[in-house]
């Protein structure tokens, strides 16, 4: 990593936190146009009949083209748990390299929202969506855990308590461990694998939500020295290997409607499965590594060498590039970047690429690459605050964040600390 770019860097950081300060912590999100009560009959419209469907969910296939900024019309700002988790650690990170107060603070700052914004109606802590969310299966109403968001909370509660160590922050881990291993179901998928549900009520055979919760529970594991974690972390990843496809990859869902590839979801199984080779050596989860990221990088970058939203796209799309698929490229391969030949160069090519082309004059990251133009409505869980980590892990890893490298090895934090070692 080259000084000039992190200077760049560095200089995009400190310009998103004055952003983020100036604008505020809730935002216009992804799914707006789908949240509304009209939003949700065309989707689930487009369910129950595609071609009738088609028709009532084209206006807002229009406006997600060109005219994103009319996401407002649809619903209104929101504060989502997903980026509160992201900015949580990213504060955390920026503390942790620079031992600035205020960088702690705001990091705390953000756990506090995350503990009054859990989902209500749950022993155990866990966290979902804001808004009503139609799928296929049916509606999935607003405060239900999620096992797909739930996981980054956990993280975030376990960075600051590196920190700090205090045990308000140990207990609500526990209780998040506790809360996926006991609240979400587990449906068998052959042999010592089973399959988790996407929520506490259902849902089964998504690729990404068995990834989380095996590596949510195998860091609690080693947090908490329970061996059940272990052992509901071990079926679903087994079942995570045995969806991996000939040719390395792995589709959304193993239910054959749902058979997409794209970046991000690609992104999330093999951080998982990273995290868990390193939390236990699993030979299986390196030798899958291998053949995925042989996949990911022969089909998922384009031949500028930036992400590609889609191998196999699940309909035509209306956009060419992503903010999230480059925050979650970049936080992928600074995980693997010690252990496999190729994450080096991503990281330079799509940080050069982001800091290009992505960041706005006000501090904030373009959201999308569209058709024709861009999508510039930022929208804090739509890449904003996975950005926003990414780059402050980033600065924590190559050692130079505020002007100084770290000199002493000992002031870095354990997980920067491992990144770099092994």
């Amino acid at each position: 990593m080259t000084d000039p770019l992190l200077a760049q860097t560095r200089q995009a950081v400190t310009g998103f936190t004055r952003w983020l300060e100036a604008f505020g912590e809730t935002s216009q999100d992804h799914q707006d146009f789908y949240a509304s009560r009209v939003g949700r009959a065309a989707k689930a419209l487009y369910y129950r009949r595609p071609w009738l469907g088609t028709l009532a969910v084209a206006p807002m296939v229009f406006c997600e083209a060109f005219a994103p900024s009319a996401r407002f019309l649809f619903f209104s700002r929101m504060r989502l748990p997903i980026a509160d988790a992201h900015y949580a650690m990213g504060f955390a990170f920026l503390h942790q390299t620079t031992r600035q107060q205020e960088y702690y603070d705001k990091a705390v700052h953000f756990l506090d929202i995350l503990e009054q914004t859990r989902c209500p109606g749950y022993e155990r802590h866990g966290w979902g969506y804001p808004f009503h969310w139609q799928t296929r299966g049916g509606l999935l109403k607003a405060g239900t855990p999620l096992i797909t968001t739930t996981p980054y909370c956990y993280e975030a509660f376990a960075e600051v308590f590196r920190i700090d160590g205090k045990a308000r922050w140990r207990e609500i881990m526990q209780s998040i461990a506790e809360h996926v291993l006991l609240d979400y179901k587990d449906f068998d998928a052959g042999k010592d694998a089973a399959t988790c549900s996407y929520t506490p009520d259902g849902g089964r055979g998504v690729v990404n939500a068995s990834a989380y919760r095996a590596a949510l529970l195998t860091g609690a594991r080693q947090e908490f020295g329970n061996e059940s974690y272990w052992r509901a972390a071990e079926r679903n990843l087994n079942f995570v290997l045995q969806s991996q496809q000939e040719d390395g990859s792995w589709p959304y869902e193993m239910d054959g409607l749902h058979g997409f590839i794209d970046h991000f979801h690609t992104c999330f199984v093999m951080k998982a499965l990273a995290k868990i080779e390193r939390l236990t050596g699993h030979t299986g989860c390196r030798k899958a590594l291998e053949r995925g990221l042989a996949f990911y990088q022969a089909n998922l970058f384009d031949g500028e060498g930036l992400p590609r939203p889609f191998f196999r796209a699940p309909r035509r799309t209306v956009y060419k590039r992503e903010l999230y698929d480059c925050a979650e490229c970049l936080n992928l391969a600074v995980l693997l970047r010690r252990h496999f030949a190729g994450p080096d160069r991503i990281i330079e090519t799509v940080l050069q690429d982001v800091l290009t082309h992505w960041t706005k004059r006000d501090g904030s990251f373009r959201s999308r690459k569209l058709l024709v133009g861009w999508d510039n409505v930022p929208m804090h869980r739509w890449g904003q605050s996975e950005m926003f980590r990414s780059l402050c892990l980033i600065l924590a890893i190559f050692g130079e964040t505020g002007g100084q490298r770290q000199k002493d090895q000992a002031a870095t934090p354990t997980y920067v600390r491992n990144l770099r070692t092994t």
